[in-house]
């Protein structure tokens, strides 16, 4: 990832390895020179044969999850994510800027560190870059950010309890449905992790 930007004030802790016994969900490894994050572990130790552990990994590069099978004294590098606090400011062409809230420096991401991210990205959010070793490797969201209604069906007045939903545009572009009562300008407050809708804000 030579294209991402470092921290200047970061410090680093000694490499860490790790068995293949002692991965859990939610650690992060190196594995294929690739970092990746484990979502799903079980240590099987079948009737016959050798115990062996059973893992899926998620790439942080592209995001595609794959299955593997590794023995229990097999050895991975520990990669130790940061997590720094920055406020998102403005997107000019295909980078993405954002503050260090301590120190007001700014920094600019490309789409490949952003992810799908960008449709969460509204000015002055708060946001967790994610480093690794100096270089940014990606970006935390909040679990629930608000965003404005752009574009809709007309709403219903009093139509609370029918479940009915209808397709909305906010005002970066995300697709969602929502509640039939939902209008153009209200603001609604959406789930980063499904992308789903949670509930309108108060007025």
């Amino acid at each position: 990832m030579e294209d991402c930007f470092k921290f200047f004030d970061l410090k680093l802790v000694a490499t860490m390895t790790i068995s293949g016994v002692d991965l859990r969900v939610g650690k992060n490894i190196e594995y294929n020179n690739s970092i990746c994050t484990v979502v799903e572990f079980s240590h099987i130790k079948p009737g016959k044969g050798p115990a062996f552990v059973r893992v899926r990994l998620k790439s942080w590069e592209t995001s595609a999850i794959t299955e593997h099978t590794f023995r229990p004294e097999d050895k991975f590098t520990l990669v130790e994510i940061y997590e720094k606090p920055y406020q998102y400011l403005y997107t000019a062409g295909d980078e993405y800027w954002f503050m260090e809230k301590e120190t007001y420096e700014q920094v600019a991401l490309r789409k490949d560190v952003i992810k799908d991210n960008d449709k969460y990205l509204v000015e002055n959010i708060d946001v967790l870059l994610l480093d690794y070793n100096g270089n940014i490797v990606g970006i935390k969201m909040p679990v629930v950010v608000e965003q404005r209604i752009k574009e809709t069906e007309p709403g219903f007045k009093g139509d609370t309890a029918t479940g009915g939903t209808k397709p909305a545009i906010t005002e970066t572009g995300l697709s969602i449905q929502v509640p039939l009562f939902v209008e153009v300008d209200d603001i609604v407050r959406i789930d980063t992790r499904t992308g789903g809708y949670v509930e309108r804000a108060k007025r």
